[in-house]
């Protein structure tokens, strides 16, 4: 062997284990949305979710309850230690049947491998058990359910049932929704954790129900506009006042 085709050798070899060096910062450096489980789709409102943290622990929602584990990695491999469940609801039947295979393909998995913002499990035989996208961490682009607000009562209240709000950021600092009854669009900006909302003008119509639904989107709209800050933190995003008080709490909305 020559010198030239050593030193070939040697950068292949560094470049290897760059890329694999590469892979594991990106593992931690994303929450990862599962997409794909066995080649089935995950099934319509459900998300399951992992992250992976420096200290070697994994964690997320697994359709029904969330869970965390321990995890190793050494270059394309991977495993898990024992899953601990951290809630212990019971979901339909099918949710808890996509959860149960979902820990499964967790407990079967040897290797991973990361494309661009795709994250594939795979067995020992090479095949892909499950498959996942990485979640934006930035609020442009993103779209959320509210889930509570405060209503400008010193209370935060959940949203009634059978009505839903929603908020979509978008890249031209432009928010859009559903206030429950109206649609409504409004202006944001946002520096560091710090944002500013200014809520648009309407043309309303009137809901009759249920009752209390017209009280929520006023209360909604005008709890946005004390907005002060932000934090994400993967399928959750919270806004607060300057003063630390709750202006609304929402969940990730997920496309089917």
């Amino acid at each position: 062997m020559n010198y030239r085709t050593l030193f070939v050798l040697v950068l292949i070899i560094l470049a290897l284990t760059a890329c694999a060096a590469g892979s594991e910062d990106e593992l931690t450096a994303n929450i990862w949305l599962l997409t794909d489980l066995g080649g089935t789709a995950p099934l319509p409102d459900t998300s399951v979710t992992a992250e992976f943290d420096e200290e070697g622990r994994v964690s997320g929602n697994a359709g029904c309850n969330n869970y965390s584990t321990s995890y190793t990695v050494d270059g394309d491999q991977i495993s898990y230690g024992e899953v601990v469940a951290s809630t212990m609801m019971m979901c339909p039947d099918p949710v808890m049947a996509q959860e149960a295979l979902y820990l499964e393909a967790l407990d079967n998995t040897t290797t991973y491998e990361i494309v661009d913002d795709e994250l594939n499990l795979m067995d020992a035989n090479g095949d892909t058990l499950a498959r996942f996208e990485a979640i934006s961490q930035g609020l442009e682009g993103t779209s959320w359910d509210v889930i509570a607000y405060n209503n400008g009562k010193e209370a935060v209240v959940s949203v009634i049932i059978g009505t839903e709000i929603t908020a979509n950021f978008g890249e031209d600092n432009t928010l859009t929704g559903n206030a429950s009854c109206n649609d409504y669009t409004a202006s944001y900006e946002t520096e560091d954790d710090n944002i500013t909302i200014v809520v648009g003008a309407l043309i309303r119509k009137y809901c009759e129900t249920p009752e209390g639904v017209m009280e929520q989107e006023q209360g909604y709209l005008a709890a946005l506009e004390t907005a002060a800050t932000y934090k994400i933190e993967g399928m959750t995003l919270q806004m607060r006042t300057a003063d630390g008080a709750t202006v609304a709490n929402f969940n990730r909305a997920v496309s089917p």
